[in-house]
């Protein structure tokens, strides 16, 4: 049995199941190197001891990807497991592909034959969203491509195995007022780069759409939500200038915990080999979330 503060991981993601937590999440030890190992899981009936680890994915000998295993989300659908996780190689752009198993702490196989994300995409945190009964992915394009990371969003078969029509853009990364851009040295020229991360949806209660979402904010690693102007994902997005967490910390996610609360998963500090999930409960007034402090 492992303590929260035990565990080594990035990007944590919750699924309650069954009167169980169960945490997935980037947990390479060292997930920045040029081989990957695989993705890792742990369960918890009270947030705070874990069991684990327990074998989420190794990659077989003939599987595109070698490095970068990031951000895997998981998420109990049509009876089964789906992993939305993120992957890349040398010779293949960064990409989410869908994983699926019978058990929510089991291995995870293939399920898509290829990504989901645009080829020749720098592409990374693939997240499910359902709007009327219909599967959505929402998915980052990377700055390291686009240099002003963007959002966009694709319809998905329902089985969850390929995509239906184009992708939309639903926004970029500098329009909201709260990023702060990195200097980087992009194709030989330097420039400010903005980050678009860890995607996160949630239906408010009197039924708008939010969007939680990570960038680098004046104090650091932070994150930020916008919000549907039509409380759909065609919707124009609105950022709010009030942070949800703005120091040190993010790639959030929202669930629904066993006493009915609601927290958000977040790593926290935003330093190899240092992150640690962290689970901070939130509290919904007037169609936005707030730390509930």
């Amino acid at each position: 049995m492992l303590k929260r503060e035990e565990i080594q991981i990035r990007d944590p993601y919750v699924l309650v199941h069954d009167g169980m937590y169960y945490l997935y999440g980037t947990t390479d030890k060292n997930c920045w190197s040029d081989k990957g190992t695989g993705f890792d899981s742990y369960r918890s009936s009270d947030l705070e001891n874990w069991e684990g680890p327990f074998t989420a994915f190794r990659p077989d000998k003939d599987f595109w990807g070698d490095r970068h295993f990031w951000a895997p989300e998981v998420y109990y659908y049509e009876g089964k497991f789906y992993m939305f996780a993120s992957f890349k190689s040398a010779e293949h752009c960064r990409a989410t592909q869908v994983l699926v198993s019978d058990a929510p702490d089991g291995e995870f196989r293939l399920h898509s034959e290829k990504p989901l994300t645009p080829e020749g995409w720098e592409c990374l945190d693939g997240t499910l969203w359902i709007e009327d009964g219909e599967p959505w992915m929402v998915f980052c394009h990377e700055w390291i491509q686009v240099i002003d990371g963007e959002m966009w969003a694709v319809r998905l078969k329902k089985d969850l195995s390929g995509t239906i029509g184009d992708p939309v853009l639903l926004f970029k990364s500098s329009q909201a007022p709260w990023t702060v851009g990195a200097k980087q040295r992009v194709n030989g020229e330097d420039c400010l780069a903005y980050v678009t991360d860890g995607p996160n949806l949630y239906r408010t209660e009197d039924g708008g759409l939010l969007m939680l979402w990570s960038c680098g904010g004046k104090k650091g690693y932070a994150i930020g939500m916008a919000k549907s102007s039509n409380g759909r994902i065609d919707g124009d997005w609105t950022h709010l200038d009030k942070l949800l967490f703005e120091e040190n910390g993010g790639h959030g996610m929202i669930f629904t915990a066993l006493d009915g609360k609601k927290y958000v998963a977040l790593h926290k500090p935003n330093k190899t080999p240092n992150e640690r999930p962290c689970f901070f409960e939130v509290a919904e007034r007037a169609g936005i979330l707030e730390l509930n402090v």
